[in-house]
């Protein structure tokens, strides 16, 4: 997928910007068998999203081993869910709401399904990103994954209060080159 670095970068900008850096624990992602700690493959793996308000739309995306970020669903809170391509229903994924939880389910876990899945809430006008549950078969290694991840978020952040600093320096710049009203 050619475009994930450029995605997963708008998806720390909008930890970073947007003000849901705060927030982190408003979106929640867990496993909804509270057990499970690695999925078995084959098996039926049903995450849970909880959010504190109600939110209008619901995405969920899977960050892989090779950090690119795969699509799997987008769901509104009437039940209306589009799978990936566009599709109404899939054969490998499920989708339901429940108060203000979405469900996502994985119907036979498999090792292509490994990564780490986030959900995205749509809470006007703000998204909201969970901080991911990872997934990953027994004996799975997922090391250097992590790290690219948290690798990423801290450049970001740190390209953001650059973006910050220089606009800070800018509106100086040009408010002390105005002339003075006599």
């Amino acid at each position: 997928m050619a475009g994930s670095p450029a995605l997963l970068l708008l998806l720390s900008m909008g930890l970073c910007c947007t003000g849901a850096q705060g927030h982190r624990d408003a979106v929640v992602v867990r496993f909804l068998n509270r057990s499970i700690i690695q999925p078995q493959k084959g098996q039926r793996l049903e995450l849970n999203c909880m959010r504190n308000n109600d939110s209008w739309k619901v995405s969920w995306i899977r960050l892989d081993k090779s950090g690119n970020v795969h699509f799997i669903l987008s769901s509104y809170n009437t039940n209306t869910t589009t799978f990936n391509g566009g599709e109404r229903t899939s054969p490998h994924f499920e989708a339901s709401w429940r108060v203000s939880t979405s469900t996502l389910v994985v119907k036979s876990f498999r090792a292509e399904d490994e990564g780490i899945y986030f959900c995205v809430n749509y809470i006007t006008p703000v998204l909201h990103f969970s901080s991911g549950q990872p997934a990953f078969l027994p004996g799975a290694s997922h090391e250097n994954m992590l790290h690219f991840c948290s690798d990423i978020v801290m450049w970001t952040n740190l390209a953001c209060a650059c973006l910050l600093l220089l606009t800070a320096i800018t509106i100086t710049i040009t408010h002390c080159q105005r002339p003075s009203s006599p």
